[in-house]
């Protein structure tokens, strides 16, 4: 009867303890697939994040791409023909302006001189103030001033002062002679350009024959 029980309790604590062992290791399993699940979750749900942040980010920082680029072959034919025929018109601007100084006189010139006279005195042994002194100017070397501090650009010309450079010059001094020190932007009427010569050319002992 002993024997009995002593087996019974035997058994039934043997019993308890592999039901006690099965449960722990069920425990023990479901935790790791729980922590592997966990893991798999938060790479998955850092790939959406990412992937949701860039979608927002392209959102919000949308450009819209223009339907032509910005810089085009046609604009820099544009530009390059607009340069081409304004130097043309320089050029051919001595003959044009002959033309025109029969249409007007120095008086005139004088008038329009008023513009220059802040930079740059005419009459007779004048000085050189913020430009150099013009008496004289017409078929003078340019850049030739011994006592004028002229740009490389200016000095290095090389050319003298006749109608058809002082007609370019006066149209658009800094395309005319590039670097020059110069920042007026120029006589856009011929007309004036005429009789500021006409004027430059009362203003010296040497005038040259100009109507």
């Amino acid at each position: 009867m002993r024997l009995t029980v002593a087996k019974q309790t035997y058994l039934s604590s043997f019993f308890s303890l592999k039901s006690w062992y099965i449960l722990e290791l069920s425990c023990t399993k479901f935790i790791y697939f729980f922590k592997m699940n966990k893991i798999i979750v938060s790479i998955v749900l850092a790939v959406i994040l990412i992937v949701g942040i860039n979608k927002i980010t392209d959102v919000i920082f949308y450009v819209k791409k223009p339907e032509k680029s910005a810089y085009q072959v046609s604009s820099i034919t544009t530009v390059a023909s607009t340069t081409s025929v304004e130097e043309s018109s320089a050029n051919n601007g001595s003959g044009d302006i002959m033309a025109l100084f029969a249409s007007t006189n120095a008086a005139e010139g004088a008038k329009i001189f008023k513009k220059c006279a802040a930079c740059h005195s005419i009459s007779e042994g004048g000085g050189n103030k913020i430009g150099p002194a013009l008496w004289g100017v017409l078929n003078r070397p340019i850049g030739s001033m011994s006592d004028y501090k002229y740009s490389k650009a200016m000095a290095a010309y090389g050319k003298k002062w006749s109608v058809k450079e002082m007609n370019g010059f006066l149209l658009k001094p800094k395309d005319w002679i590039k670097g020059t020190k110069m920042s007026y932007a120029g006589l856009k009427k011929a007309e004036d350009r005429a009789a500021i010569i006409l004027y430059m050319n009362e203003n010296t002992n040497s005038p040259l024959t100009l109507k």
